[in-house]
């Protein structure tokens, strides 16, 4: 009635954590084997470093530190709009000590493109300039890249966080 449980085969879309020092770095990607208990997947590996210079200088507040302590598919976009850094990713995972998450191909596509469209980058250079006309300009920036992204989930998802950023025009 209500469908299947999604299972985890060959082409599913998944999110999982590694541990780098205090806090998880996260991987979103597509299963690409299955051997027993261990997950092959090939997708990209998420170091939020951003986020994490602003929880050691202080600035930040006690959900920036759950996000990444627990990171979730849902709760991540929040630590995507500092700086991050990442590098594909083509390894396997031990069901047994890792993470796995089984999530959907739209969030799969939209956490995807925020990293291939740099959204990072024009989310953290608002964010981190005093208000002027070079914050306005860059701004304006990300309103136009925003209005130029083709998938419809992921420009969404920039405007929700761009409006509760308060960093709309």
């Amino acid at each position: 009635m209500f469908g299947k449980k999604a299972e985890l085969t060959e082409g599913t879309h998944v999110f999982s954590t590694k541990k780098n020092g205090e806090f998880y770095d996260f991987i979103f990607g597509v299963v690409t084997g299955i051997d027993d208990r261990q997950v092959g997947i090939n997708g990209v590996l998420v170091n939020p470093v951003g986020l994490k210079n602003k929880i050691k200088q202080g600035k930040t507040g006690e959900r920036s530190r759950e996000i990444l302590e627990h990171p979730t598919p849902d709760n991540v976009v929040l630590a995507l709009v500092y700086r991050v850094e990442h590098e594909n990713f083509a390894e396997i995972i031990d069901l047994d000590e890792d993470k796995c998450d089984i999530i959907p191909p739209e969030v799969y596509r939209m956490l995807d493109g925020w990293i291939r469209e740099s959204i990072s980058e024009f989310t953290n250079k608002v964010l981190s300039l005093p208000l002027g006309a070079e914050r306005d300009e860059a701004k304006r920036v990300l309103t136009s890249r925003r209005d130029s992204l083709i998938d419809k989930n992921l420009k969404r998802t920039l405007y929700s966080v761009c409006r509760s950023l308060k960093i709309l025009n």
